[in-house]
């Protein structure tokens, strides 16, 4: 038996199980399984994967993107340059260890599903927070040559505050992207507070949040005639990215 799974805590919920179980039972990949493990901290991850040698890799979400790192044997250079990973390989190396690299799908994800979106038009991007998920993001507005400010709530060196958006500043800034959790469910009535109304056609906004599937902050860009697009995209692509690493 292959075994695959998704470390975090807690993990009361899955895109990644249900993914992966229905992707093994449709292709009929046979003697594969993907389970949860919700580890209560991270030094409990090198007893999960020394005792299990059917295992062959990990998905890592919050909160141990950044804290599985000094447990890996390698990373790759997206992951290296972003400081996080959310894809790890694990295979037996010729001394018999186990021998772990990680791997960023996220930054894949979410390339692959912004690119469609751009034009000419579409240089200068707006960040929404600086916690974990911007990391990825961050990394990809760089490879694709555009410039980007994150915004943030509270003050500090490497951002400037919602209230420094101004219609000036949308005029330039035309690609827009959400990390932050406003508008997540259950809070639906909350989202980045910009100016909404010197939106125009020209702006595209991206939100990683993807329940509800239209956000307040996609709707508002909708409304005023940009383009749009939520996270479900990216989740997928990550998944399928993750299981392509894990079957080279």
């Amino acid at each position: 038996m292959r075994k695959f799974g998704l470390i975090g805590y807690p993990l009361s919920h899955s895109f990644s199980k249900k993914f992966f179980t229905e992707k093994f039972i449709a292709e009929e990949i046979k003697n594969a399984a993907y389970e949860l493990y919700p580890i209560e901290h991270i030094d409990l991850f090198s007893a999960l994967v020394s005792d299990d040698p059917e295992l062959c890799g990990m998905n890592v979400t919050i909160p141990y993107k950044v804290k599985v790192l000094p447990f890996l044997d390698e990373m790759d250079e997206a992951s290296t340059q972003i400081g996080a990973v959310n894809c790890i390989s694990i295979e037996w190396a010729e001394n018999g260890k186990r021998y772990l690299k990680g791997y960023n799908t996220d930054a894949y994800g979410f390339e692959e599903s912004l690119k469609p979106m751009l034009g000419e038009a579409h240089r200068r991007a707006l960040v929404f927070g600086d916690g974990g998920a911007a990391k990825a993001i961050k990394y990809v507005l760089g490879k694709l040559g555009i410039d980007f400010l994150v915004v943030t709530r509270k003050p500090s060196e490497t951002s400037i505050l919602y209230s420094e958006v101004d219609e000036a500043m949308l005029s330039e800034y035309t690609v827009l992207i959400n990390t932050t959790p406003l508008g997540m469910s259950p809070s639906y009535d909350t989202q980045p507070e910009i100016p909404y109304q010197f939106l125009t056609e020209q702006h595209v906004a991206y939100d990683l949040v993807y329940n509800p599937e239209e956000t307040l902050f996609l709707k508002e860009v909708r409304l005023h005639g940009g383009k749009t697009k939520n996270g479900l995209e990216m989740l997928y692509l990550q998944a399928i990215r993750s299981w392509e690493i894990w079957n080279k």
